[in-house]
């Protein structure tokens, strides 16, 4: 069930998209420029070690995924820079429909456009096989259904911990540095298995510039398949949490919204993080009635967790 508050439309105006595709812009080429230093033989940085190199790639994508998200572009947008992320907020009711397609669109195009910057800027290392313009691949030996499954999983972690943060209005400001965190665990735990991609932009751009597309669908369709599947279990979650008598401060049926595009939230919180959850909704058979609310509809008397 998702939101068709009509002000969603308004809230979300078409620029908001062209901060997805800088953003996108600057995590590939970044992205491609951590693999040109760590892994060209002839850099002053290589680490020879392959799982040693994916841990610090890990660490330094996280780290660069949550400082994106807390620039103004990343506060404005909502810094979701993965459409396997755009899609589960639009299924968890944090995200209007009509902004889906313009995201996802802007999103692979930065994917392309930072991998190209990214070529031009650092020249014939970033095609070296060792680099490969950052493109992933999987183990040797690891089937098609293997690595399908783990960054559908890897996907589905990542959105659970999403919906958990944004379930909690205290605990919404971590948002940004558990999403940093918890792609530098996927990259750092599958990155020598299926890759650690988690993010059809992380692949997109790299792959179709390497010519490695052979697998690519699997890396396009893996993750939104895995941000479905932990949209749904976010949502199983939240209604055992009303049978339990954990509901959070919503009415049964609140809807979240996408934020407010206003980027001067103080904390740094990505807007869409401070706006309240739908997780925890009730079926329609509900006996409390349906509503759509925001911060401002909260009972001030209410506001513990």
């Amino acid at each position: 069930m998702m939101s068709t508050d009509p002000s969603l439309a308004r809230r979300l105006p078409p620029a908001r998209a062209v901060d997805e595709f800088v953003l996108a812009t600057v995590l590939l080429f970044v992205a491609v420029t951590a693999v040109r230093w760590l892994r060209d033989p002839g850099s002053a940085f290589c680490v020879a070690d392959l799982d040693t190199a994916i841990t610090v790639i890990g660490a330094f994508s996280g780290t660069v995924l949550t400082l994106l998200i807390l620039t103004p572009q990343g506060r404005r947008s909502g810094g979701h820079m993965n459409p396997a992320v755009t899609v589960s907020l639009w299924l968890m009711g944090a995200f209007p429909g009509r902004g889906v397609l313009p995201y996802v669109l802007a999103q692979l195009a930065g994917s392309a456009a930072g991998t190209g910057l990214a070529r031009l800027v650092w020249g014939r290392p970033v095609t070296l096989p060792s680099v490969d313009y950052a493109a992933i691949r999987p183990a040797p030996g690891w089937p098609s259904s293997s690595v399908f499954l783990a960054e559908a999983g890897g996907m589905a972690a990542i959105v659970l911990v999403v919906g958990f943060l944004l379930a909690h209005t205290r605990l919404a400001r971590l948002l940004p540095y558990a999403i940093g965190l918890s792609v530098a665990l996927v990259i750092t735990l599958l990155g020598t298995r299926s890759g650690g991609s988690a993010n059809p932009a992380r692949q997109f751009g790299p792959a179709v510039l390497a010519g490695r597309t052979e697998d690519l669908w699997i890396y396009l369709v893996a993750p939104v398949l895995g941000a479905a599947l932990g949209a749904w279990l976010d949502r199983l979650l939240g209604r055992l949490r009303v049978r339990l008598g954990l509901r959070s401060r919503l009415p049964a049926g609140a809807t979240r919204v996408a934020a407010s595009t206003d980027p001067s939230n103080e904390d740094g919180v990505p807007a869409l993080a401070m706006e309240r959850h739908a997780a925890l909704r009730v079926s329609d058979r509900a006996t409390v009635p349906a509503s759509t609310v925001s911060v401002q509809d909260e009972n001030p008397d209410d506001r513990k967790d």
